[in-house]
């Protein structure tokens, strides 16, 4: 994240905006004097903030508006009024002209000598905002044609290399795939095997798969031996899966790809996921929790001992949120020690461990040696069994804060899970703090959101009558006359036609309290402590989501989808 020159105002600025506490502060100005980092890149760095918001709290100090980019069409034309060689070197983007002049969008829009320049030599007024670095970065790949057609040219090169009978350029070609898939926020890539004559190059973008290129099976062989050399695996191995990493380096931020190699009946299938810095800049609020699960959030991990539990399955953000949660934690005063499978970030000042099954490191057995650690904070990637589940809620009562996951599909159902495990419900009861059960669904692309008015009737008859008043206010007594405005994406050039850009949590809170203790001691059912945490002010999943349709962030067909109603 690129720093504007007076780094006195950006300090200045976050702080009396009271968008960043005294204590996150002084953690900023610690990780400053260590790193040597701008002030604002350490405060997105230890996800005090993201990007955006620092970026929009600055401008709004130095007066200029703010432009988020991602929400802007930029035709071909508007581009060409500044040489692609000034637009990169200086960080800017030209991205409309109308009567009023040329509006410009700049990392540091206080470098007015770019700015009054470019006034001078188009002749015209030269409309300034200020606009996040990565915004700029994307944008600025429009000039040529943006990595889309950078990596068709390099596939229709390989493919005339490999007719002329010469060597095609295959490190490119992992390159320009493993770029492309991240300006296009991909979490995934897939190349499988198809048939006899190509493979298919696949993104996983916002949780959807993408078909993206085809790729000549004359290359496949090739791709796949060099990124085996890339993640250090096994070239002459075919037969058997495959597991690796490779560390990457795009537009100076390292992404480390996981990879993943197995063999199918086509050939051998490969998919890497892509974990960047900028996947790791997000605060809970960021991630979608709304103010009062928060604050049970912010008890529960403030707490010096105790477990806090998030569940979900695969995919749904687990491990993002109790990493976000551990970066808030991680302090000098107190020692961080994780096991997981796979370590998905590294975690500066935080101990992980990898668990190893062929050197005997399992989750017990590396829970056992980290108890011998001196640890404060413990992160358990899963508890998948009953010896797992015993020594962590050991540790949990024995002085530790223990952070873990369960797959669960909701909030009330982790708690006869741990039954299952074989733990007492008096220790579920006595050790867990809170229980937090997660969704992800697509946002609405806000560049393209548009409103349509339905009627009540339609939409209760999708999630009942309860619901339909508790969210929108509507009885079914007046529902003939009334019309409910939900929102979507009509799709642009923006979002690929999806009409969606990015994705969003929805939340469900379980709080131990004391009458939820009692509850869980008594061995009731799963749905009836639900109720009864329902009756205490847990706000569900299907219910957050729905405040989320309500308010335009999302639509009702992803929330239905993610809840399975």
């Amino acid at each position: 994240m690129a720093d504007f020159k007076d780094f006195s105002i950006a300090k200045k600025a976050l702080l009396e905006s009271g968008v960043i506490s005294e204590k996150d502060f002084a953690r900023a100005e610690t990780l400053v004097a260590q790193d040597s980092l701008a002030f604002t890149e350490a405060v997105v760095r230890l996800e005090i903030l993201s990007e955006e918001e620092v970026v929009r709290v600055i401008a709004d100090a130095l007066g200029f508006p703010y432009i988020d980019l991602s929400k802007e069409s930029v035709r071909p034309e508007v581009l060409a009024e500044i040489p692609e060689v000034v637009a990169r070197k200086n960080m800017i983007v030209p991205f409309k002209k109308d009567v009023d002049g040329l509006h410009l969008a700049m990392v540091d829009p206080t470098n007015r000598e770019i700015s009054d320049f470019i006034e001078r030599k188009e002749g015209i007024a030269v409309k300034v905002y200020m606009a996040t670095q990565r915004d700029v970065e994307n944008t600025l790949e429009r000039y040529s044609g943006g990595l889309s057609d950078a990596l068709k040219k390099t596939l229709s090169l390989a493919e005339k290399a490999i007719a002329d009978g010469g060597e095609p350029p295959i490190v490119n070609v992992v390159r320009d795939i493993i770029s492309f898939a991240y300006q296009n926020r991909a979490s995934d890539i897939h190349l499988e095997p198809r048939d006899e004559e190509d493979s298919i190059i696949r993104f996983r973008i916002d949780g959807i798969l993408h078909d993206v290129a085809l790729l000549p099976r004359a290359l496949h062989n090739q791709v796949i031996s060099r990124i085996k050399v890339l993640a250090r695996l096994q070239t002459d191995e075919h037969q058997k899966p495959q597991d690796g990493k490779i560390e990457f380096v795009i537009e100076q931020e390292k992404v480390d790809v996981r990879v993943s190699l197995v063999p199918i009946m086509e050939g051998e299938k490969v998919v890497m996921r892509l974990l960047s810095e900028r996947s790791r800049r997000f605060s809970l609020s960021n991630l979608g929790m709304e103010e009062s699960d928060l604050r049970k959030i912010h008890d529960a991990y403030e707490k010096p001992y105790g477990m806090v539990l998030a569940t979900g399955p695969t995919g749904c953000g687990k491990t993002t949120t109790l990493y976000t949660i551990l970066k808030m934690l991680n302090e000098r005063n107190v020692n961080i020690m994780t096991i997981e499978d796979p370590v998905e970030y590294d975690l500066e000042g935080v101990n992980q461990i990898q668990v190893n099954t062929k050197a005997n490191l399992t989750f017990a057995t590396g829970l056992r040696s980290i108890l011998r650690q001196d640890p404060n904070i413990i992160l358990v990637g899963e508890i998948r069994d009953k010896e797992t589940a015993n020594i962590a809620i050991n540790l949990a009562m024995t002085g530790h804060l223990v952070l873990s996951t369960l797959h669960t599909n909701d909030a009330g159902t982790a708690i006869p899970r741990f039954v299952d495990l074989g733990i007492e419900p008096f220790l579920i009861a006595s050790t867990v703090n809170s229980i937090l059960a997660q969704r992800l669904v697509r946002k609405i692309h806000s560049g393209c959101r548009a409103s349509e008015e339905l009627p009540a009737t339609e939409i209760a008859n999708r999630i009942g009558w309860e619901l339909t008043q508790k969210v929108f206010g509507v009885t079914k007594k007046d529902a003939t006359k009334k019309k409910i405005t939900l929102y979507r994406g009509k799709g642009c050039e923006a979002c690929r036609g999806t009409g969606y850009e990015g994705r969003i949590g929805m939340f469900e809170v379980l709080v131990m309290d004391e009458e939820i203790k009692k509850a869980i001691m008594k061995n009731q059912e799963a749905s009836s402590i639900a109720e009864l945490a329902k009756s205490r002010g847990m706000r569900t999943m299907l219910e957050d989501g729905l405040e989320k349709v309500k308010v335009g962030l999302t639509t009702l067909d992803e929330v239905l989808g993610a809840t399975k109603i």
